[in-house]
């Protein structure tokens, strides 16, 4: 436990895979016994029941750009945890040699879903032998970054808070889009049934801009109190902006809930959250970039390490 609430604890790594993930971290990626030479990434999840953080490694393959893991459990019978943990919570985490960053977790369906097995078999001929081994379908994952190729550009917490909107405005501008597709799609089948290939797609993005979201509103309220007392004058805007996270929140927790059970979800009510959610985010947005972006740009980021 920490005194601190805003301190997550580290991520559960089960003991078979512990030594593994620790020589990961200290070899830049590289570790030797089995996973010798293979293509290898560690992948934290959020916990679909526990809500902690766990860190499992994986074999991964590129296929198509994108960069793809399989939830082949060694051919058992049942799905492996990790992929429930993204079913659940989409936002995850990636190490992948020395590198490390967010990404959403995409599982694949359908023909698309195939396509992209049959590739990963041609990189790494041992899942078509897992695949044999069950009657269970192998899920195919893609793991697609987030904000990638911007933080490159981040000197301040002003420009940190523009990356962040700019990804939270290009999310909801996906979910819409593949909203209407899905809706097109269900719509012209014959017996109003589910639109195949882009029911996870849709539900996974609109996941992750709601764990998104509600992350980035936390993370703004535990730093808020620290920057009322640096900037006074921001005060009433950091009340008001408060008061709009509950709002925006709300609305938030009813687009999840129409998540529940997207083959019925109703057109109408899922477009009206939708765009609810759209007017009341970019009022937001707008309001809290014009309040506190001047003050934020005289703030570096990454901060600076503590004198010793």
């Amino acid at each position: 436990m920490t005194d601190n609430p805003h301190v997550r604890p580290e991520p559960h790594v089960s003991d078979f895979n512990e030594p593994v993930v620790a020589e990961f971290r200290a070899n830049g990626g590289r570790v030797g016994g089995m996973f010798e030479g293979g293509d290898l990434l560690l992948l934290t999840t959020v916990g679909a029941r526990s809500g902690r953080e766990h860190t499992t490694p994986l074999g991964y393959v590129r296929a198509e750009g994108r960069l793809l893991v399989i939830g082949s459990a060694g051919g058992a019978d049942r799905h492996p945890d990790w992929y429930r943990n993204v079913l659940a919570h989409p936002m995850v985490r990636v190490e992948l040699g020395t590198e490390e960053f967010d990404a959403v977790a995409v599982p694949a369906e359908g023909a698309e879903r195939d396509r992209l097995f049959d590739a990963c078999v041609r990189a790494e001929p041992g899942y078509a032998d897992y695949q044999a081994g069950t009657e269970r379908v192998l899920p195919v994952v893609a793991l697609d970054r987030v904000h990638q190729g911007e933080t490159s550009g981040v000197a301040n917490l002003a420009d940190k808070l523009v990356e962040v909107h700019a990804w939270l405005r290009a999310q909801l501008a996906a979910v819409r889009t593949e909203a209407e597709a899905h809706f097109a799609g269900r719509a012209a089948t014959a017996d109003g049934g589910r639109a195949p290939g882009l029911d996870l797609q849709l539900r996974q993005h609109c996941l992750a801009f709601c764990e998104s979201l509600h992350f980035h509103h936390t993370s703004e309220e535990a730093m808020f109190p620290n920057l009322g007392r640096q900037a006074p004058h921001l005060a009433e805007a950091l009340r008001r902006l408060t008061e709009e996270h509950r709002t925006v929140d709300r609305i938030r927790g009813e687009l999840e809930a129409l998540l529940g059970d997207l083959a019925t979800a109703d057109p109408e009510r899922f477009r009206v959250g939708l765009d609810r959610m759209t007017r009341e985010l970019e009022a937001h947005l707008e309001y809290e970039e014009s309040q506190l972006i001047p003050t934020l740009a005289a703030i570096p980021f990454p901060p600076a390490a503590p004198a010793r």
